[in-house]
């Protein structure tokens, strides 16, 4: 069997579909949290806090001024840019608490299903009658 002929049996396992979907999702998911996290959240948090993008909030290593936006600032040398972080690390916990409420569901909808009915014992075989009335014939004499 050749490689590509393996390849394309390995690409089209329902499991590495499901994943490359999953993955697909994820990504276009993430776009929204982002969105969400950046345009809607944060800047309320920034206007709470001094009226600056939070994202731009950093800790100047090189003497830059604070004043400058963290972009400019970064053009200057080194910053501790925590706002930033604080933002993307906002984001990351809201996907993980979406992600786990998602799983949550599942595995509940999984638990409410009733469980299979037990399938019906197939009947002996034939030659296995036979051979067990011979043990049997022979266990009498």
């Amino acid at each position: 069997m050749g490689m590509m002929q393996e390849f394309k049996e390995f690409a089209m396992k329902g499991n590495v579909v499901d994943l490359a979907v999953g993955v697909i999702v994820g990504a276009a998911f993430s776009k929204i949290v982002d969105s969400l996290v950046q345009d809607i959240i944060m800047p309320p948090i920034g206007k709470l806090i001094g009226g600056l993008d939070f994202a731009n909030y950093y800790l100047p290593l090189n003497g830059q001024a604070t004043s400058l936006s963290l972009a400019e600032a970064k053009k200057l040398g080194a910053v501790l840019a925590y706002g930033n972080f604080l933002t993307i690390l906002l984001n990351f916990i809201i996907l993980a608490f979406i992600i786990f409420q998602m799983v949550r569901l599942l595995q509940k909808a999984r638990r409410d299903e009733p469980p299979a009915a037990p399938a019906e014992p197939q009947p002996t075989a034939e030659d296995i009658v036979l051979l067990r009335e011979i043990r049997d014939a022979l266990k009498q004499k």
